[in-house]
């Protein structure tokens, strides 16, 4: 049967029915009948009999009921096109209405609206169905506002709600469509520029148990007004924000049963709108909103009928603290260098820096939370095929032919057991490759940096003694050490009797007895080699203080440590603590007692005591704010006043058995493994004299969130994070130490080598330390060739040699990284060791070391720059040679190695990584970044040696820290500098990687759930090594019976699925980091319902004559504080 609905002849009812749900298919055992409800059926038919004469059309049967909805001249009619839109939309899903939508749903509703509300006296049976459907169709359309301007429905709706203030289901229905339009910001302001703000406001009351529906709807509809800058500017200067906040005060403290806790939400609310301008914030703080919230989420944190507002509460009192500078002179770091060239002003770093300027301060493989992550892959072809020319002649490589000594050394002499090391080792203090300035030039910038600061003491003889008494009953320790400083550099000259002379004077009495008293006992660390290594060390203040643990050395603990449980609403604890000193400032004690900048600052004797100025510490300045709390200020890094991360500072004077709260407040990553059960460690003096010397994980309640301290100066953006942890100190007149993670630092490294120089078998293993070149400061950056010796002096042995293809580690360029320096201890003291695996590989490879990329940065404290406040790692595209040493001379000493055709097979870049568990590798791959980026470009002709993948696999069998999902071999635009990336591309290095250490522990495997340690972060630099054995030209290798067993290798090889490497490995945090933009919201709170249950009520018998009482009453209360005033 065929009938006219509309202008459209169709089939009756069904067809209609699938027209209107735009195609959907329904069950064909169904009826018609069972498919439409009687008005769907009655309405067809009374359309079909008045329009059987209409011409066929293709509209759809939704366009025809729009389409008589807005020309339909009777109520009858007009109100049955409503039930049955009501009817469809209500039984789907947001999909059938955002079809409508698109078929012009909501300008058909609006014009029915203006059409229906025109009239002197409107039909409310029409209209508030009317307004209903609009609203649920409306608050899914964007456009809503917008569309009800242009056809006029905004100012009359307004003036709808003015004429049924005293009937509350009608005010109702008004308040939802305005809150509806408010979406838009010029409807929101038009609202407001004709008194909506005025009306609205005088709709909400003191505490009432009457028509809370409306009353919500209400508040929520001025929520929706308040989005816009006009309208909070203008409900500020009207003083509503005091009245939302007496309102507040007067539900919440009335409402005994909880049974208006979504009123309280919805002013909440409303305060939250407020605070999203500066002025609406100071008015919630001026008119005592602080106290006031703070209070009532005391009591809420005692009713479980409360709880639901907490959030809220907190979130807005975050918001709403009032911005406080750092305790600061100046943003930037104390410590400044005079860049070479003779400029002797230091250049503003990123004093301005935006919003995607942060994104790049990440570790090199850290993906920012908020980008495009697509639109950051390279997908130029020809920049990831073809490799651009070198960035300097090749007349200038021929320098870097030094740094290959197995290749012309002769082996004349292969009992080398009773030498000193002639063909096994070579002094540290050997410069090379000649300097870029002249000496005269870098003693003049050497001193002018000094300057301001502390001065060096160039020319005197080391001389140690301890600054307190060390050997009586308390075990502080702090070795004064004045640095020898030489008329030449530390490169030029220099012998190894010259050093071992330099040993012997530094050695005190009191150094003797205390090594001779308490042992230490450390492997691979000699105290002697350190002190040595220490007094050549430059610095920018002139550091003449060593840390203990330095000093004395490392042992890993005997067990796990497990990552540290978070306890519930942590976070919420601390920012209650935090507001708590603007709200009672009696206990707040406030005082500095330890400034980088000023040593003469006085320290109570009640007080912790706080240094750091030694090599590798990092802390500007204490605060003691309460008894047992500190606030700690971090130091910027050199020539710059960003990247605040690392910290290494000594604390005394403590009592036991008493929790100590440390506040790290100027933080800058959005996000840190402290929220995910990572601790910082702690390393005690005593502990260490009694044969446990360790640095061990510490802290209770550890969290990250960010805090409401800004700039000091200089900086536009200037948003702050809080690291805060509780530590127990267990012995009385104890030392400790505390850092971001195990310490590492440059005179560790420089001693580490020159042990590990003295322990070699010089008759198998070829060991060689040199210089590559000279830092900014003058301090030495090694390069260390390990490799087998040939086994005869045969044409054939030596010839094996000179053709062992190379392998280049790299780590710590970025100084922060101090895991990335364990993992390199790990893979050096292996390749150094008399393993199996490790012979095999000294046989099969020459390995070229550099330890330490940026010794200046690992040396002064900082996170991630070098001294001209760049990050290194930024700069490999084409590095300045007066500014980059370091990356300008590994990078020629690399593009040397692929001219002479001896490529290296590997380069390896070794990582730490803040934000992620486990290790992983980054490399390169033209097609997985064509792949995900979803380029056009065909890969099907593409060859690429897959290659790449085989370490990472490889790793994923032997190393239980290893996770082959973390991995992703994409080449994105803004890592286009970066070593690994630069070495794939211009050197031509297949398997180039960037190496990523966790500073936290692993989500899988062995160790799931605990904290890495130095022990673990070693045994991955040994287990690097092994896997290369992968790479080796005879992959039997590998499999060898003798090898086998030295390689725990799992037969049950992963399903190594594809990954998206941008997504983050963790979850979102349980508690809000940052400040939340928007209310949090209410559970089980939906506009739809409400207006359902708006649907459902029974028109009242009789209007009210004031829908609301006298809101200037007074109102019992329940919750312990008088209503009508603010809490004070």
């Amino acid at each position: 049967m065929w009938v006219y609905v509309g202008k459209r002849m169709t089939e009756c009812p069904v067809c209609v029915w699938r027209c209107v749900h735009g195609g959907e298919e329904s069950d064909s055992s169904q009826t018609p009948a069972d498919l439409c409800s009687p008005s769907v059926l009655l309405l067809l038919s009374e359309r079909g009999r008045s329009r059987m004469s209409a011409p066929l059309s293709s509209s759809s049967g939704l366009e025809v009921l729009l389409s008589t909805l807005q020309s339909a001249g009777d109520v009858e009619s007009t109100l049955n096109i409503i039930n049955v839109l009501d009817e469809l939309l209500s039984a789907g899903t947001d999909r059938r209405i955002l079809y409508m939508i698109r078929k012009g749903g909501s300008e058909a509703l609006l014009s029915a609206l203006v059409n229906t509300g025109r009239s002197f006296t409107p039909n409310y049976s029409v209209l508030l169905p009317l307004l209903h459907l609009l609203v649920k169709v409306g608050h899914r359309d964007r456009r809503i506002g917008v569309k009800a301007e242009d056809a006029g429905a905004v100012l009359l709706t307004l003036s709808l709600l003015r004429h049924n203030i005293s009937n509350p289901r009608r005010a109702a229905a008004c308040l939802w469509v305005l809150q509806v339009f408010s979406s838009s910001v010029s409807t929101a302001n038009l609202i407001g520029e004709n008194h909506g703000l005025d009306v609205i406001y005088r709709l909400i009351p003191p505490y009432t148990s009457k028509h809370l529906h409306t009353i919500k709807a209400a508040i929520t509809a001025f929520a929706a007004l308040l989005s816009t800058k006009a309208n909070v500017s203008a409900a500020v200067s009207k003083g509503y924000v005091s009245g939302l906040l007496q309102l507040y005060e007067d539900w919440f403290m009335t409402d005994c049963q909880h049974e208006a806790t979504v009123i309280c939400h919805a002013l909440l609310r409303c305060l939250h709108q407020v605070s999203h301008s500066t002025a609406g914030r100071q008015a919630v703080f001026s008119q005592g909103g602080l106290r006031l919230l703070y209070q009532s989420t005391q009591t809420c944190a005692l009713s479980k009928g409360g709880e639901c507002l907490l959030e809220a509460a907190v979130q807005l009192m975050r918001k709403c603290l009032p911005k406080t500078p750092l305790p600061l002179t100046s943003d930037r770091s104390v410590y400044t260098f005079a860049l070479p060239g003779g400029s002797h002003d230091t250049p503003e770093i990123n004093m301005a820096p935006d919003e995607s300027s942060e994104d790049e301060e990440d570790e090199e493989d850290e993906e920012p939370d908020s980008r495009d992550d697509d639109d950051d892959l390279e997908t130029d072809l020809n920049k990831l095929r073809l490799r651009p020319d070198p960035d300097r002649p090749k007349e200038l490589l021929v320098q870097y032919s030094q740094l290959c000594p197995e290749l012309s050394h002769d082996f004349q002499d292969l009992d080398l057991s009773s030498e000193s090391g002639d063909s096994s080792s070579s002094s540290d203090e050997e410069l090379v490759l000649p300097a870029h300035s002249s000496r005269r030039d870098r003693r003049r910038s050497r001193d002018q940096s000094s300057a301001g600061s502390h001065s060096e003491t160039d020319g005197q003889t080391p001389d140690f003694h301890s600054h307190r008494n060390f050997l009586s009953n308390s075990p502080s320790f702090r070795s004064i050490v004045k640095e020898t400083r030489e008329d030449a550099p530390p490169g030029d000259g220099g012998s190894d009797q010259e050093e071992e002379g330099a040993e012997d004077s530094a050695h005190s009495t009191m150094i003797d007895r205390l090594l001779e008293r308490h042992g230490a006992c450390i492997p691979h660390h000699d105290p002697r080699l350190y002190l040595s290594a220490a007094s050549k060390t430059r610095s920018i203040p002139g550091f003449s203080i060593l840390a203990f643990p330095d000093f004395w050395g490392h042992l890993p603990p005997t067990g796990h440590e497990a990552m540290a449980p978070r306890g519930p609403h942590i976070q919420r604890l601390k920012v209650f603590q935090d507001i708590r000193r603007f709200l009672n400032t009696d206990d707040i004690i406030n005082q500095v007692v330890f400034d980088l900048e000023d040593s003469s600052v006085p320290c109570p004797s009640d007080s912790l005591r706080f240094y750091s100025k030694f090599e590798s510490g990092n802390l500007r300045k204490a605060v003691q704010v309460r008894r047992n709390e500190y606030d700690l200020i971090l130091n910027a890094d050199t020539n710059c006043s960003q990247h605040t991360q690392w910290f290494y500072f000594e604390v005394s004077n403590m009592q036991p058995v008493v929790p100590y709260r440390f506040n790290v407040i100027n933080c800058e990553k959005t996000n840190s493994q402290f929220n995910y059960g990572m601790q910082p460690v702690l390393y005690s003096v005593r502990a260490a004299l009694e044969g446990r010397p360790q640095w061990v994980r510490t802290g209770d309640d550890v969290c990250y969130y960010r805090n409401h301290f800004c700039s000091s100066r200089g900086r536009r953006t200037s948003t702050f994070y809080t690291l805060t942890f509780t530590v127990t100190f267990k012995h009385h007149e104890d030392v400790c130490y505390i850092a971001y993670h195990y310490p590492y630092t440059y005179s560790t490294l420089k001693a580490h080598l020159k042990q590990l120089q003295r322990c070699v078998d010089p008759s198998s293993v070829f060991f060689r330390q040199q210089v590559l070149c000279e830092t900014l400061k003058g301090n030495s950056c090694p390069l260390v060739t390990i490799t087998a010796c040939p086994s005869s002096r045969s044409w054939r042995d030596l010839h094996q040699l000179r053709n062992r293809p190379c392998i280049v580690l790299t780590a710590r360029v970025h100084p922060g990284e101090s895991n990335a320096s364990w993992v390199m201890k790990g893979s050096l003291e292996f390749l150094c060791s008399s393993d199996p695996v490790a012979q095999s590989l000294r046989e099969a490879f020459i390995f070229k070391i550099i330890p330490m990329l940026n010794p200046d940065g690992v040396i002064n404290g900082m996170s991630r720059c070098d001294l001209i406040g760049e990050d290194l790692n930024r700069q490999w595209c084409k590095p300045d040679p007066s500014l980059c040493p370091t990356i300008y001379h590994t990078k020629g000493f690399l593009y040397y190695l692929n001219s002479i055709g001896r490529t290296p097979q590997v380069f390896c870049d070794y990582h730490g990584h803040s934000r992620k568990k486990n290790v992983f590798l980054y490399g390169c791959s033209v097609k997985e970044t064509l792949w995900q980026s979803g380029s056009a470009v065909d890969t099907v002709g593409l060859k690429e040696d897959p290659g790449y993948r085989t370490i990472p696999k490889t790793l994923d069998r032997i190393a239980p820290a290893f996770s082959f999902n973390s991995c992703n071999y994409l080449v994105e635009k803004s890592r286009s500098s970066t070593a690994r990336v630069v070495v794939w591309r211009e050197i031509g290095v297949l398997r180039s990687y960037t190496m990523e250490s966790t500073y936290n522990g692993c989500d899988q495997g062995i160790h799931k759930g605990l904290q890495t340690g130095s022990r673990e972060l070693q045994e991955m630099g040994m287990k690097f090594c092994q896997s290369l054995l992968s790479v080796t030209k005879d992959s039997r290798a590998l499999y060898n019976k003798k090898l086998i067993h030295h390689i725990d290798l799992d037969d049950n090889v992963l399903d190594h699925k594809s990954h998206n490497c941008f997504e983050d490995d963790e979850p979102p945090c349980v508690e809000e980091i940052e400040f939340s933009a928007d209310c949090p919201p209410l559970h089980g709170d939906d506009l739809d319902s409400d207006v359902d249950r708006n649907m459902a009520g029974a028109e009242e018998d009789e209007e009210e004559d004031f829908l609301f009482p006298n809101r200037t009453r007074q109102s019992s209360t329940c919750n312990g504080t008088a209503s009508g005033q603010i809490l004070s």
